[in-house]
């Protein structure tokens, strides 16, 4: 008895929180280790438990209990823990949960529940008591829908993870939780956003439709997302958009538009995206860009244009966004005519863009834009389709030194084919002797001198070249 009164006066001499870490430490539940360093540490993951511990520390703030073979939770399953903050229950075998299943665990803040195939049916009262739930993972599981009165009391909830399930339209649950600022709702099959989807969530600045089967979407679905700054809605079936499919969202600073159908983008879609920094149109099927489509977005940094079916960028297009930092424009089949010979010089002076292939004309095709020469006549660009050495004379070559050595190309040509024509059998048959071959440049040498002079007279008669450029090609 002595000895109980001295253990017992011991401990009331202690600090508070000596006497909590000894408490947690003391009523750890067996196949689990307990830490109690700040708070009080409940770790029961990878304990192979089929069924949860009678008790808990009641000091405990956090439990996980992760990857394990629990499979059901019973009402009240926790017992009261007035100090757990964070409970873990990913990776297990959960296949039902009893209405009321957290009751007593009023202070909860994050409930972690993710990877858990086997929960298809949440009941509208599975989240009784957590009124203070800030954090929900749903992820990985394999739900199809939720009630839409699931959350009347996560009121305050701000996060919720519910992609890789199997909801094919936006949770109802979610309308009017004004204090949402996260989404995940990424590899679902959802098939449309209607009006009504995403209404009240003012607060909401990160929403991940990504990977989904959303063809629809409707005018004004996304009006209440005041907020909004990161908005993924990639890898989907989108063919077009409504005209203001992202009015009001002037706050945004990401928006991904990648891996879709879309052909056309009109210039109504980013009108209202004054902060937007990076945009992703890459992997959809553009053929055209609407002129100004681009001309409100002054804080563009990023702009993905790759892998489509674009073969030209005006500069009218993409003149108000001139000061870009990144680019990305490969896998296109440009026509690397002179509609793009801004871009080359762009490309020159500021190093930011490469490999932009050229498709088209014949001339330059597998070449890149940054490889072709464009002519200019009297101020002019000409196509480098027109660049052909076999056209009429009156057609210009890229440079005063090609145009030179093209006109001798040709004299010493028809030279050749003139002494060819005065040869022996051989020549019928595609060969020559090699003292023919030798009769023959020697005298094209000889009268190269002639040559040079006939074609600076003919050049500076026509006012296409100077003496001065003459001179400097003799």
């Amino acid at each position: 008895m002595t000895v109980i009164t001295f253990t017992v006066s011991v401990l009331c001499l202690l600090p508070q929180a000596v006497l909590a870490r000894w408490a947690c430490v003391r009523a750890c539940p067996p196949s689990c280790s307990c830490t109690a360093e700040r708070s009080c540490s409940v770790l029961c993951d990878r304990s192979g438990m089929a069924e949860l511990p009678k008790e808990f520390p009641c000091e405990a703030s956090a439990i996980n209990l992760e990857k394990n073979r629990l499979k059901f939770l019973s009402e009240r399953a926790f017992g009261t823990l007035p100090s757990l903050k964070i409970l873990t229950l990913d990776h297990n075998n959960i296949s039902f949960i009893t209405p009321g299943a957290f009751k007593g665990l009023s202070n909860l803040v994050e409930l972690k529940m993710a990877h858990n195939e086997y929960i298809s049916y949440l009941h509208t009262r599975t989240f009784t008591g957590l009124k203070k739930l800030l954090r929900l993972d749903l992820s990985d599981c394999n739900l199809f829908s939720i009630p839409d009165r699931i959350f009347i009391e996560q009121t305050a909830l701000k996060e919720l993870l519910c992609f890789q399930n199997n909801f094919r339209r936006i949770p109802g649950a979610i309308r009017g939780m004004e204090n949402l600022t996260h989404i995940y709702l990424e590899r679902n099959k959802i098939e449309a956003v209607a009006y009504n989807s995403l209404l009240g969530l003012g607060s909401l600045k990160y929403l991940n439709l990504q990977e989904n089967r959303i063809n629809v979407i409707h005018d004004n679905a996304f009006q209440d997302l005041t907020r909004l700054e990161n908005f993924y809605l990639n890898d989907n079936l989108l063919s077009d958009l409504p005209r203001s499919a992202f009015r009001g969202l002037s706050r945004l600073k990401m928006l991904n538009l990648g891996g879709n159908q879309l052909v056309n983008v009109s210039k109504t879609w980013f009108s209202d995206l004054v902060e937007l920094e990076v945009l992703y149109l890459d992997r959809n099927q553009l053929l055209n860009i609407e002129e100004g489509t681009f001309e409100n977005l002054t804080s563009l940094i990023t702009l993905h244009l790759n892998s489509n079916n674009l073969t030209t960028l005006p500069f009218s297009v993409f003149q108000p966004v001139y000061f870009l930092g990144h680019l990305y424009l490969f896998r296109n089949p440009w026509e690397c005519d002179c509609s793009l010979e801004w871009l080359k010089e762009w490309m020159e002076n500021y190093k930011l863009v490469r490999d932009i292939p050229c498709a088209s004309p014949s001339s330059v095709a597998g070449l890149d834009l940054s490889r072709v020469v464009f002519a200019n006549m009297n101020g002019t660009c000409v196509d480098p389709t027109d660049l052909n050495l076999t056209t009429p004379s009156s057609e210009l070559t890229p440079t005063t030194e090609n145009r030179f050595n093209s006109l001798i190309s040709k004299l010493l040509q028809q030279e050749l084919r003139e002494e060819m024509g005065n040869s022996t059998e051989s020549l019928r048959n595609g060969t020559l002797l090699e003292s023919e071959e030798g009769q023959l440049s020697a005298g094209a040498g000889g009268q190269r001198s002639q040559l040079l002079l006939c074609c600076a007279v003919v050049w500076l008669s026509l006012g296409w070249i100077s003496l001065s450029d003459v001179l400097s090609c003799t």
